[in-house]
This record gives structure tokens, C-alpha cells and sequence, in this order.
């Protein structure tokens, strides 16, 4: 069994018969009357990710979670929307089957996609590739190009002009993710008031365009041809997309991009082998999408704190569920810590600042 799937677990369990029956009229192919073989991705802490293992092809199903969570960043409808419109755009799964939570069959909202074949790069670079720098550079800008593919898609011609509303984006997306952060609170969290203050002022006084957002891009959510390496056949968790600003979205993604002098708070956060010899540093990367975008990007500060601190927040819903006991995952102990740690790491970064 691949490190990353496991037997399912009792918590999270669902009524197979029931899923499968469900499928075998959706899905042309399924034809076997026996039921799937059920595992489940450990990958991913937000939503639950399962292997549905057929005969005929191998489905991947995704639900939320149980317990208190935020709706936004949970709605399957929402992801599924969106690669459904990616679809021969965009490398994404095909999508196959949805059903909203009124109509589900397992008390929970759930879509179901192909299983796309490939590596999904982890915290190093996979080993049989072989790379050098040269070639770890070459990976790296084609991965963050991808980002502004994304970025330059024409929302209209995808038909996801009502998608959301793009202006106001990042007013809306402080003001969120301020009020998302006091909900979560724990009795052993810290406020940090003081971000969140300086978040609200010091929000840009125009957006810079509007676009798709992925609000989650890692190479970890990438899924590359194992004999083609340059190729990316999808990439994956939409759960959070949106229109907005394009900076916001790459200011969320460099949160995860950990360079080798990093402090000890981010290094934690490693999900990338974002610190292999000749990738490029936060720096350059903000320096390659401004030239690959033609945005003139001087300052780059607020959109980084805000990626810190909204990465803090999505941590401390996480381990608000684990202080209520919401979740048996002990994995999640550490989400109330590392929710700290970043909010530290934000207060630092206000004063350090982010510029070219």
C-alpha cells in the first residue's frame, strides 16, 4: 500500500453500498457488481480524500469533514464547479459525479473525480528523477508558470463569471479571514490583534486585476507525469478557489515555500521541496511572476502577511476542532502550536517587509 493511503478510518467511514450504487448510474464503465476496495488518502487536512479502487478505473472521492467547520472552505459543490469549467483548459481530474448534502446518500455533500496517474512531488524531489539544479530550476519556473496560466484564463470564455464577485476581493478576504480566526479561538490561542489591525490597514488601495484564484498552490497538489517530469498532468484541492486578486493568491502560495535558512517555525510547514539545490527563492519567484505577468511588484509585504496569517487561521480551525474533540486525528494537536507560530512570524514579517 502507498505510504499516503490507508484502511479507512472509523470516523470517517461512509456507506460504500450506498456510494456505489449511486455511481454504477452515473459512471459509464462501472459495471461490477462488487463493491469497491475503499482507502483513504492521509494527504490533506481540510477536506477527506478516498481511493474508490474498481475493476474497470480508480475514482477519487471527496467530502468534508464532520464536526463545526467554515461552509467556504468546504464546499465540494464549489470545487467540483470549478474543474468541471478547468476541464480541457487546465490540467485538472475529470470530474464524474456530485450530489449536495440534501441529496447525498451519505448525510454529506460529496463529488467524485478520476484518479489522474503520476507523482505528486512531497517534501523532496522524487528520487528517480534525478535532478540537478539545473533541472530542479527548470521544474521550479514551470511550476510557478502554471500559476500564471492560471492567472490569465479568460473567466467568461470558462463561463465562471458567476463564480463569485472578484472586486472587493481583498477587503472581503482580511475582513474573512479576521472573523474566521476570533471563531476558532481556543482557550490556549493568542488573539493577535496586532496583525489583524495592520492587515485592515493596510489593504492596498486598488486591486490589481481579477482572475481565477487557486488559493492553495503547492507542488504538493500537483500530480507530474513520472516519465516526463516537466509535464504536469493536474493539478488538485480547489476547495478554496475563487475571483480575486492575483497577488493574494500568490502571496497564500509562497507561505509554503521554504527556503534552507528559513527559521525553525517555517521549516515545519515543509510540504515541497521548495529548498533543493537551484529552486528559486521567494525573491525570485515574486521577481519571475512579475516579468511572466507584466505587473510592476515593488513591495510585496501586505500580500505575504496575509498569506502568513490566513495559513495561521486555517490552522486554528483545524486544531478548534481537535480542542473540542470534533476529531480523533492526533495529528492535529500540533495545528493549535503551529497557529501560533505563525502569527509570530507575521508580526515578524511586518517589520522585516517583502521588497524587490
Amino acid at each position: 500500500m502507498p505510504e499516503n493511503l490507508i484502511p479507512v478510518r472509523v470516523e470517517d467511514q461512509f456507506d460504500v453500498e450506498a456510494v456505489h450504487a449511486v455511481l454504477r448510474q452515473a459512471i459509464d464503465g462501472i459495471d461490477s457488481a462488487a463493491l469497491p476496495e475503499v482507502l483513504q488518502f492521509t494527504t490533506g487536512a481540510s477536506n477527506l480524500t478516498y481511493l474508490l479502487r474498481y475493476p474497470q478505473c480508480e475514482l477519487v472521492l471527496r467530502r468534508p469533514p464532520g464536526g463545526d467547520k467554515p461552509k467556504a472552505g468546504h464546499s465540494m459543490w464549489r470545487e467540483y464547479r470549478i474543474i468541471e469549467a478547468l476541464a480541457g483548459h487546465y490540467p485538472v481530474p475529470t470530474p464524474r459525479y456530485y450530489t449536495s448534502e440534501t441529496d447525498s446518500v451519505i448525510g454529506a455533500e460529496f463529488y467524485v473525480m478520476d484518479r489522474v496517474e503520476g507523482v505528486c512531488p512531497g517534501t523532496d524531489m522524487p528520487p528517480q528523477w534525478g535532478f540537478d539544479a539545473s533541472q530542479n530550476r527548470r521544474f521550479c519556473a514551470q511550476f510557478w508558470d502554471h500559476l500564471l496560466r492560471l492567472h490569465r484564463l479568460d473567466i467568461e470564455a470558462l463561463g465562471l463569471q458567476d463564480f463569485g464577485q472578484p472586486q472587493g476581493y481583498i477587503e472581503r478576504q482580511i475582513k474573512g479571514w479576521n472573523e474566521r480566526y476570533a471563531k476558532a479561538l481556543t482557550d490556549d490561542a493568542e488573539a493577535f490583534a496586532d496583525v489583524r489591525t495592520w492587515l485592515e490597514a493596510n489593504r492596498p488601495a486598488t486591486e490589481n486585476a481579477h482572475c481565477i484564484v487557486h488559493g492553495d498552490f503547492r507542488m504538493d497538489n500537483i500530480v507530474v507525469a513520472e516519465r516526463a517530469p516537466h509535464a504536469i498532468n493536474a493539478v488538485l484541492d480547489w476547495e478554496i478557489s475563487a475571483l480575486g486578486d492575483p497577488l493574494m493568491d500568490l502571496g497564500a502560495a509562497l507561505v509554503y515555500w521554504i527556503e534552507a535558512d528559513d527559521p525553525p517555525q517555517l521549516k515545519v510547514l515543509k510540504k515541497q521541496p521548495s529548498d533543493a539545490p537551484g529552486m528559486l527563492t521567494r525573491r525570485e519567484v515574486i521577481a519571475h511572476y512579475a516579468a511572466g505577468s507584466g505587473r510592476d511588484i515593488d513591495d510585496f509585504t501586505f500580500y505575504y502577511v496575509y498569506g502568513i496569517f490566513r495559513l495561521a487561521v486555517i490552522a486554528q480551525q483545524i486544531y478548534y476542532r481537535y480542542f473540542h474533540r470534533q476529531t480523533s486525528n492526533q495529528a492535529f494537536a500540533m495545528y493549535g502550536p503551529g497557529a501560533r507560530a505563525l502569527g509570530e512570524y507575521a508580526r515578524h514579517m511586518i517589520d522585516k517587509e517583502l521588497r524587490l
